[in-house]
């Protein structure tokens, strides 16, 4: 039996302006270290926490016809964590190297989209007006992750960059998007490119940080708690303050007059 496809009163996703890209990468550095930690300190832990959030917030999101910030983001939140985790473990288990795990996830995530543009006409995130294209936001959303932390773990360990140069690759690579949106590129496609490389950045930032100075590779030691805790802290504050001020609501800047050249791609395009 079909899923029904529910149609949504608005967008269903905040609108994408700077505020957006810094809760976004401080997902990717919570969902790292969380996973990380749960996973030393517990591993039934773990799994309730990462696997059953994951689900969790995921049913809670897609149940609501209507965006809220708080429900969004901790759902992207658990999407980190349990992105990390089936990133993780097809090396831990079968000891594959990371870069082979990209390459699986980068051909998922080109299947999915192409399916997703295959069926719905458009990987524009402003149209998440439908059930249906809820599902595959949420899916392609959960690729980037697990894409994302398999790269950042390739360039890390398997190129032998460590975390400080891993930082510096990724941070480049993602204003790359955004000149090719200033330069005319579609701006679904420069969406998606900076969503997925804000994950590696993210994870390698917060890698270099948690990890001991004498790890291979090493960071400066703050322990993935105490790098999980500071995180969650600035998280709560980020999204309490667009859950307050509804400035993450679709079109609240262009009724309100604001323009600012840190805003990056906001969707008005289609992929065609």
């Amino acid at each position: 039996m079909p899923l029904r496809n529910r149609p949504f009163p608005a967008p269903k996703v905040p609108e994408v302006f700077l505020i957006f890209w810094v809760i976004k990468l401080l997902t990717t550095g919570i969902g790292e270290t969380a996973s990380d930690f749960l996973g030393t300190w517990s591993i039934p832990a773990a799994a309730v926490i990462g696997v059953g959030g994951f689900f969790a917030s995921l049913w809670w999101q897609t149940r609501a016809a209507t965006y809220h910030p708080m429900r969004y983001w901790i759902t992207v939140l658990f999407v980190a964590v349990f992105g990390t985790m089936i990133a993780d473990g097809p090396h831990v288990a079968l000891g594959t190297p990371y870069y082979v795990d990209s390459t699986i996830y980068l051909i998922l995530l080109s299947g999915l989209l192409y399916w997703w543009k295959r069926t719905e006409g458009t990987l524009d995130i402003h149209s998440i007006t439908t059930s249906r294209r809820e599902r595959f936001y949420w899916g392609t959303v959960l690729m980037t992750f697990g894409l994302g932390t398999a790269l950042g773990d390739t360039t890390a360990q398997n190129l032998h960059m460590g975390y400080g140069w891993s930082v510096v690759l990724f941070a480049v690579l993602i204003v790359v998007p955004l000149v090719a949106w200033r330069l005319g590129v579609s701006s679904v496609i420069c969406f998606w490119a900076s969503y997925s490389l804000t994950r590696p950045l993210g994870a390698s930032i917060a890698d270099g940080l948690a990890v001991g100075r004498h790890a291979s590779p090493p960071g400066l030691g703050w322990t993935t708690g105490l790098v999980t805790l500071v995180g969650l802290v600035i998280f709560a504050a980020l999204v309490g303050y667009v859950a307050a001020t509804h400035t993450d609501i679709e079109g609240s800047h262009a009724a309100h007059g604001i323009q600012s050249d840190d805003e990056l791609p906001t969707m008005d395009a289609e992929l065609d």
